[in-house]
């Protein structure tokens, strides 16, 4: 599927996060929700992305807004990376890649010469009214949480 273009309505879903809660993009109807995708748990680029999201977070409270990370991985992978690296926030387990196909983000990759399907690093920012407002293809880490923080504080305006 394509990814969900800014100004449509974001799919919904339900996913369990790190503890078993369950999560719907109905629940969050009432604040800014920042929906990140990532390859994998306890990786490198995902650790520091994850990380940064962390360190943001009383920004992005203040903001009205919250943060969900979304990968393939099982919930005791989510709850030992989360662990880990004392995230605060919720990551939903996608083992079947449903959501992720939904929002567009279950592509075709390709990593030493083979060619396998996986999570692109994308991001969503979802308005109170469950449209996107923006979307970021193909994240590059380094100040990424700064520019969806930027983004979101334009938004608020509106």
């Amino acid at each position: 599927m394509p990814s969900v273009e800014p100004g449509k309505k974001a799919p919904a879903f339900k996913l369990t996060d790190q503890y078993g809660h369950i999560h719907r993009l109905s629940d969050y109807s009432d604040k800014f929700l920042i929906l990140f995708f990532y390859p994998k748990d306890n990786t490198p680029g995902c650790t520091k992305e994850a990380c940064d999201f962390q360190a943001h977070m009383p920004t992005l409270k203040r903001a009205k807004a919250a943060v969900l990370g979304i990968s393939i991985l099982n919930e005791a992978s989510k709850k030992k990376f989360s662990n880990k690296h004392n995230l605060t926030f919720p990551l939903l387990a996608d083992e079947d890649h449903a959501v992720s196909e939904k929002y567009g983000v279950w592509q075709k990759k390709t990593r030493y010469g083979r060619t396998y399907m996986g999570i692109v690093r994308t991001t969503y920012l979802i308005g109170k009214n469950g449209k996107v407002i923006k979307r970021w293809d193909k994240v590059k880490v380094d100040d990424h949480v700064t520019e969806v923080s930027e983004t979101l504080t334009l938004a608020r305006k509106h």
